[in-house]
């Protein structure tokens, strides 16, 4: 940034749509401090965003990038994930021997609840798929593939990891189209049934939780007593609650959109939102009349587009739905395997995730964002 400015007056701003944007995103942010229900904690939010507005703007006003810079700037990305890889397998080995908890080896427990399993999970996608879609691959590149894949597993996002093998799936047989000889064939199914049966017992506590709760009404023994697994039903329906019921994954995000609804119902904010990032008190007062433990008041909407709608209305929603649109449009135009990985990655976070409620997340996806989506520089050939 502070060469951008620097070199403001010597550099040609390019106008780019896609990257009008975020600008314009931050700029409505900006706005909802006019209507804002917590001015305090919008004002704290809008410092939160500010990459919005910071970074798009320095992609317009820089030179524009060639397609060999960009390539780099995702081979950097890549290794240092693969490195990340590496100290958090490194780490929970060391935590196992420690400890003899095989927990260590799993979802937030292997890279701790504030780095977060889910965030941890989309950064190791888009970064395998630079790997696997590097044609000339070296044994490095080869081994940071297998690691990485091993990593995402155990990280354990059940909405990642089944999105991430359609992606695979349809990487390995349309877009590189390999050619899959009887001897690879064999090596891989052996190396995931290895890697099903070393860690069966944990993977499948992560994925049948969210099939028994919706199934039955599971009352499980635990330490403070008895836990109560609340299914999508009972989350969309249920009036009253009690402080022993447990949401999973699904059933959280059933619930949060549910009370989303009843929040309209009652305020009609359907243009304006409640302000950026002043949403919390409103979930708490949910949580109080439907009777919820008060660790809920902790969650935000686990949903991106509603985060936004809540927050800054019909526009914020509007504006974050063109640019996962133009993103994926963009990257299905330049055919870049990663790229697409990238937008189709985001439109499913969205669905389970506010991953732009966090900073890390936010400057993840908005630095992505426009390397995908600015202008490369044409190569001019002598």
């Amino acid at each position: 940034m502070a060469y951008t400015t620097a070199k403001f007056k010597t550099h040609q701003f390019t106008f780019q749509k896609a990257l009008i944007l975020p600008i314009l995103l931050y700029v409505l942010m900006a706005f909802s401090l006019l209507w804002s229900i917590d001015l305090n904690e919008s004002l704290q939010g809008l410092s939160k965003e500010i990459a919005f507005l910071l970074i798009p703007i320095c992609f317009l006003v820089n030179p524009v990038l060639s397609r060999v810079e960009k390539t780099k700037i995702l081979q950097y990305f890549s290794y240092s994930y693969f490195g990340f890889t590496v100290f958090y397998l490194l780490k929970a080995v060391i935590r196992y021997i420690i400890t003899k908890d095989t927990s260590v080896f799993f979802y937030h427990e292997l890279v701790t609840f504030d780095v977060n399993a889910i965030h941890m999970s989309v950064y190791i996608s888009v970064a395998f798929f630079y790997f696997y879609t590097k044609i000339n691959k070296n044994l490095l590149d080869k081994f940071a593939i297998a690691l990485m894949l091993f990593f995402l597993v155990l990280l354990s996002s059940k909405n990642i990891i089944i999105v991430f093998f359609l992606l695979l799936f349809y990487a390995s047989f349309f877009h590189l189209k390999i050619k899959w000889n009887p001897i690879k064939l064999v090596v891989l199914f052996i190396a995931i049934l290895l890697l099903g049966l070393g860690f069966y017992g944990k993977l499948k506590d992560r994925f049948s939780i969210e099939l028994d709760s919706n199934s039955i009404q599971n009352i499980n023994n635990y330490s403070s007593g008895y836990i109560n697994y609340v299914s999508v039903n009972d989350a969309w329906n249920k009036d009253q609650f009690n402080s022993n019921d447990f949401f999973a994954g699904a059933a959280l995000r059933v619930y949060q959109v549910r009370i989303f609804k009843e929040m309209l119902n009652t305020d009609n904010v359907y243009l304006t939102g409640y302000g950026l990032n002043a949403t919390n008190k409103k979930i708490k007062q949910k949580r109080i009349e439907h009777h919820l433990y008060y660790g809920y008041d902790n969650f935000n909407f686990h949903n991106q587009y509603i985060q936004f709608f809540a927050e800054i209305g019909f526009f914020g929603l509007l504006l974050l739905l063109l640019m996962v649109i133009s993103n994926l449009k963009n990257a299905l135009k330049s055919k870049n395997f990663v790229a697409i990985s990238f937008a189709i990655l985001m439109i499913s976070l969205f669905l389970t995730e506010s991953l732009l409620s966090r900073q890390r997340g936010i400057v993840f996806f908005i630095i992505m964002y426009c390397i995908f989506n600015s202008k490369s520089k044409a190569i001019i050939k002598a």
